[in-house]
């Protein structure tokens, strides 16, 4: 922008320049047989040091619009860089929220595996005691300590994955070392909100999308920069008039000046094209042509900005549902469960049937989990496709 505005501002150039010219011997003596003709006594240095120094003013005061065109083009340039901005912050937004959901759902899955583990240490601590008293099995001892070491096992290989995804985050978030600090600890997965399972308002987040998102922002205003540049090469048909002044000095045989070394000249020009083989026409065409480029590249995204909304709408909608079913899945398991768990407490209910209720009660809470992380990520696309991810944010 800078660069463009200087262009309204007149042009002041200082040139210098010393040189030593030694003549060959024919042309020293033709040059100084043309000097006496005109004075019989005259002589010719040779070799000769000339100097020469001047200051240069210089304005140009019609350039076709060329100028105010190159300044608009500018300033729409800068506007899409910002907007360009805006969408890189936009998506890395998008990549924070979707990577503290990915650790959030770590860092359950990790509870899941510990409750896995705490019953099965509980359930080996009966069998055991049953064993020493003549009424339980070896067999039952031996199965609850399988099934609890693979429960510790889960919980290891979640802790590993929770570790990783913070790396992760802490990357996306500039963090030295990608680490985040030894106090900063995740929110538990919590429930489900009645906002995140009201229906999203569609038509208003397409046409939010439509006058907001920051990469159509951007292509926006790169069209209008090409249309700014059309004029700039449309400016080749117009004269172009400029005016100037120097003030100079020559003098030989050495570089010390004097007043009456130094000499003027104030210059009005003007500069028309007549003729250059069709060039003009052919920035002209050009430059539309850009121009055409990026209008169909802004209508393009338009349109896939419409459906990537449609698609996370119906996302969003899908997860809803998945929420609910799940939901409704750990409950009925809970209650099979600690159904199962009294018979067999009891002595009324089989070992295998204990364990498949407890393995269906932790891959239920496992998929209710991951329900709420993908309805919570969905929303995440949904409100980044329309643009809106960053609208509680300043920067």
């Amino acid at each position: 922008m800078a660069q463009a505005r200087a262009a309204y501002w007149p042009r002041l150039d200082a040139n210098a320049s010393a040189a030593r010219v030694d003549l060959s011997e024919t042309t020293y003596q033709e040059n100084l047989a043309l000097a006496r003709i005109f004075d019989p006594n005259a002589s010719i240095s040779n070799p000769e040091e000339t100097y020469h120094t001047d200051l240069t003013a210089s304005w140009t005061l019609f350039d076709g619009f060329e100028r105010k065109f190159t300044k608009m083009a500018a300033r729409y340039g800068e506007q899409s860089s910002a907007a360009a901005l805006n969408d890189v912050r936009r998506l890395l937004a998008a990549a924070v929220a979707q990577a503290y959901f990915s650790a959030q759902l770590a860092l359950e899955n990790i509870a899941i595996a510990k409750a896995d583990e705490a019953f099965n240490l509980r359930q080996l601590a009966d069998a055991e005691a049953r064993q020493r008293v003549g009424t339980g099995a070896l067999s039952d001892v031996l199965n609850f300590q399988v099934r609890k070491n693979q429960a510790n096992t889960n919980r290891i290989n979640q802790e590993s994955q929770y570790t990783i995804s913070l790396f992760g985050l802490a990357a996306l978030l500039g963090l030295p070392e990608s680490r985040l600090p030894d106090a900063v600890k995740l929110a538990s997965l919590a429930p489900e909100t009645a906002t995140e399972m009201a229906s999203p308002s569609l038509e208003d987040l397409i046409a939010t999308a439509l006058d907001h998102r920051s990469d159509l922002k951007a292509l926006h205003w790169q069209v209008q920069q090409a249309e700014a540049q059309v004029e700039v090469a449309r400016s080749g048909y117009y004269p172009s008039v400029a005016l100037s002044g120097t003030v100079g000095g020559d003098r030989s045989g050495d570089a010390d000046f004097r007043q009456d070394d130094f000499g003027n000249q104030v210059q009005l020009g003007l500069s028309y094209n007549l003729f250059s083989g069709g060039y003009t026409r052919a920035k002209i065409q050009e430059a539309r042509q850009r121009k055409v480029e990026l209008e169909k590249t802004l209508a393009d995204q338009r349109l896939s900005t419409t459906a990537d909304i449609r698609s996370a709408a119906t996302r969003v909608a899908t997860a809803q549902t998945q929420v609910i079913l799940q939901r409704e899945n750990v409950d009925l398991v809970q209650r099979t469960r600690d159904l199962v768990e009294k018979e067999y407490n009891a002595g009324q209910g089989s070992l295998v049937r204990l364990n498949e209720a407890q393995k269906d009660l932790t891959t239920a809470r496992s998929n209710l989990a991951l329900a709420l992380v993908g309805l919570r990520q969905a929303w995440v696309e949904l409100r980044t496709q329309a643009g809106t991810l960053l609208a509680n944010l300043a920067f």
